[in-house]
Parts: C-alpha cells; structure tokens; sequence
C-alpha cells in the first residue's frame, strides 16, 4: 500500500487530528503540549521524529488509563491513546525497511491493537482503519510463508492430543449429570415456540441443531487451533490469568493470541497457571472471525437491535464462577465440551453473593468445593445442569446463576441480547 493510501487514513491536518479530543479541561497542560508537537512533527512529515515523540506520550497516558477503576478515566485520555497510537503506527510504518520481517508487522499491529484495547473509537474509527490496511498488508507479505502445523488440531469436533496429557484435564467422576437435573434438549424450535415455552417464562433450554450451518462449524473454515492461529495469531487481545477472577493471586495480561496459544493451550507443563480469553469482543478485532459464525435468529426477540458477542477460548480446567449477567445469554459451543450449573435467580439468597459492588454478581461460594457451614442455605439450593456439546446452543435467562467450567480446549461464543 503506498504512502499516500495509509496518510489518507488519517486526518489531512493537525487540527482535524487533534479535534478527535473533545474536551481538553481533564487533561494535563504537559500532556497536551507533548502531543500537539508530536503531531507537528507528523504533519511535517518528519516521521522518523515522530515515533520518538509518540512515546512518551503514549506511556503518560497509559499512566493515567491504569490509575483507579477504569470507569473513572476520563473518556479523552482514551482519545489521546487512540491518537497516539495512530500517528506512531502510521511513523513507523512509513519508516520501515526494504528488508522488514514478519516480526516488523507483528509489532506493528501490536501497537494498533493496544490502542483498540486501551484507546476509545474516535475520527471514523481511524485505528479500525488502520488495522484493516495493515493487516491486508501483512497478509500479502505472509501468502508465501508456510504455516507451521500446529501441535494440537481439532477434527470433526473432538481436540486431538498430540502432547501427554493437557493441562488441567478433568476427571472423569466429576463429569457425572444428574439425570434429574440436566437441561432438557430441542432442535430448532420456531421463534414463536422458543418465546411461548423458554423466553417468557425464563427457562433453560439447549438449542441443537442451530449451528450446523455456521461456516465455524464445517468445511475449510471449521475453526480449529491452526485456523484460530492463521486468523488472529497476531492480535493482542486481554487474557485472564490464574484459577479463577475470585481468587487473589488473580491477574490479566495483554498477549497475542498466538503467544497465548503456545504458552497456555499447547504447553502441557503443570507450573504454568491457567490462561483464559474470557468474555473478549474478539469478532470486532477479528471480521474474519464474525463472518463464521451467525447471530441465532432469536435473539430479535428482544427490545433492543445490539447483540453483544464475546469469545471464551482457553484450555481444559478454566472456570467463570457462579455468577449472573443482566442480559438474556446464548452460550454457544464451537469446539470442546463444557460442564454448566444454573440457579434460578429465585435462589439469590442462597448463593450469598458478595457485598462489594464490584462482585455483587458473583457467588461466594465455591460450586466445587461448597462450605456448607458458612454458607448453609447453598445445600438446598435448586440448580440444573448439563455438559454442553459442540453445535449446541445453551439459552441462559437472564439474572440466572450460572457456573461454566471446561472440560477439554474449549471455544464458545456468547451473543448477549435484552
């Protein structure tokens, strides 16, 4: 792509550039003055400089997105990251070398992508944009590269082992279901049978039959591990880091998903901690990605048009603990197998959820190992369960309790809808 193509992308000048910022009262004088010659410096094509300048105020910034809760910050030091991050991706692109590597363009979307994550959507989208172009661009320079096989592959459904043993395999006496209790199956039902017997009165039920035609499920783009890999490898996306976001020793970390891969599916060494892409919009980073895979029909039954739809990609032994979400759920299981327990939100009482605001949607109790003395009302609390196969869909009522573990390398995709 020439030059031309990738300035274009961009504002033609540094005041429609800056006016991505809507209001400048929250943000520092130093700051400001920073970024406005770092813009100048763009914008007199002294690229070399600019990447330079971009730096230090990309790291200000990052100060400030990383100091309280992320709702404090004020949206425009969002818009200064996505600035930022746009004039440096831009520098460093149109500075690069005859000879530059594959890891040149990795690092480059890298800084695109931390701005996606940490910056807010300003000027048309400009990084969106931005991504777009230099991704088609990366994918010319890799067309001739061969891809490496992939140590674990998925044929027709079932995640083939190529190591010993996959970390955090399950046993099998915890896969056991409840007869009694299982969530009942149905294939296909119409809308208006889904909204008379599931949705209106807020029952569980797991959809068959419904996924077959999704282009994730079958054929050359049925998603497995290399495909995953060849498709987003080179994103940076947020990955949750420990046992479970209860825990204390619980953490996150921006990776590639190709690094995370290696690092926490393919790695079968037990002193790695669990890894989980847990609740990421990876279908707005990846479009390849959304174009395998179909919003279900019903979830127009609602009152509103958005549906939210998030990716849950990691390892065998990676858990949500119970906890609830405001919002009707289609929990869709491309590959692996997933244990699911749900609570009716009739039984709130009986799972003590925490006090605190920020875990006021999230359970005390630990569903594997309940502590009947401390929380006794949570031994009769009625619940239903099921393991959820690949091409299934499980419809979870909203404020239903719900606990999620898998049982083997395991991809869903939720859709969120109200």
């Amino acid at each position: 792509m020439s030059t031309d193509a990738i300035l274009s992308l961009l504002p033609g000048n540094k005041a429609d550039l800056l006016a991505g910022i809507k209001s400048r009262q929250m943000l520092d004088d130093v700051l400001l003055e920073m970024l406005d010659y770092c813009c100048t410096t763009f914008y007199n094509r002294d690229y070399v400089s600019a990447s330079v300048l971009c730096k230090p105020v990309l790291d200000y910034t990052w100060e400030k997105l990383n100091t309280g809760y992320w709702k404090d910050v004020d949206i425009n030091w969002r818009y200064v990251y996505t600035i930022g991050s746009a004039v440096l991706s831009v520098s460093k692109y149109l500075t690069k070398n005859d000879d530059s590597c594959e890891d040149f363009y990795k690092e480059l979307m890298k800084t695109v992508d931390t701005g996606i994550l940490m910056g807010a959507p300003v000027l048309d989208n400009v990084l969106e944009r931005l991504m777009c172009a230099f991704n088609d661009i990366y994918k010319e320079f890799t067309k001739t590269k061969q891809i490496s096989k992939r140590k674990l592959i998925v044929q027709n459904n079932e995640v083939v082992e190529k190591v010993k043993k996959c970390k955090s395999e399950l046993k099998n006496e915890k896969l056991h279901v409840d007869s009694n209790r299982e969530i009942r199956r149905c294939c296909c039902p119409s809308l208006e049978t889904f909204q008379s017997q599931y949705l209106t009165s807020h029952t569980p039920v797991i959809l068959t039959g419904l996924m077959e035609h999704w282009p994730a499920m079958t054929g050359a783009r049925s998603w497995n591990l290399e495909r995953i890999h060849s498709l987003a490898g080179h994103r940076l996306v947020p990955i949750e880091i420990g046992s479970k976001y209860t825990e204390d020793n619980w953490t996150q970390s921006l990776m590639t998903v190709g690094k995370f891969i290696d690092k926490f599916i393919e790695n079968s060494s037990e002193d790695i901690p669990t890894g989980y892409l847990a609740q990421h919009q990876l279908f707005d980073q990846v479009p390849e990605m959304k174009e395998d895979i179909i919003i279900p029909d019903y979830c127009y039954l609602g009152s509103e048009e958005e549906v939210d739809i998030n990716a849950w990609f990691g390892p065998g032994g990676t858990v949500s603990p119970l906890h609830q979400d405001p919002k009707e759920n289609f929990l869709s299981q491309v590959f692996g197998e997933k244990y699911v327990r749900l609570y009716s939100a009739e039984f709130t009482k009986s799972v003590y959820p925490h006090d605190t605001m920020l875990l006021k949607n999230t359970s005390q109790v630990d569903i594997e190992n309940p502590d009947y003395v401390q929380f006794p009302l949570f031994k009769d609390a009625c619940y239903s369960e099921c393991i959820l196969k690949p091409g299934e869909m499980l419809y979870i009522p909203k404020e239903y309790w719900h606990f999620v573990k898998s049982l083997s390398v395991s991809f869903s995709v939720s859709f969120w809808w109200q």
